[in-house]
């Protein structure tokens, strides 16, 4: 029995991702995909790897996934899928690269200024 894993991030969400020969079960912190993500568009956004390689139900999916919110959750598990495939199979990859699911999204929360609300709102300027 081989087991390939990766890691996935996005945001502050980090996933360690453990995939094995299966039916095609996801555990997402010792729950069901289905329990942890409640809302339809974060479970599909977590299968895509699998939907756009035509794997569905080949693998049991152990997943540890923590920081972040949401989505942040679903888009890390989805490159740590992403990249957990091409290490099983390198013939997924051109697939995978053309769906843009294994590009780590670099984008990260801008950092509070001093002398400022937020990042970039400032407070009330008053002329007089």
């Amino acid at each position: 029995m081989e087991i390939n894993n990766a890691l996935g991030r996005r945001k502050t969400a980090v996933a360690r991702v453990y995939l094995t020969a299966g039916t095609g079960t996801m555990t997402v912190n010792k729950k069901d995909h289905k329990v942890y993500f409640p809302t339809l568009s974060l479970q599909i956004a977590a299968n895509k790897a699998f939907q756009v390689t035509n794997t569905e139900g080949q693998f049991d999916t152990t997943i540890h996934v923590n920081g972040g919110g949401q989505t942040g959750q679903a888009d890390a598990i989805k490159l740590a899928i992403s990249r957990a495939l091409v290490k099983h199979n390198a013939e997924l990859k051109p697939s995978l690269k053309v769906a843009g699911l294994l590009t780590r999204d670099p984008r990260m929360v801008e950092r509070k200024k001093p002398g400022q609300k937020k990042a970039r709102k400032r407070f009330q300027f008053v002329k007089r």
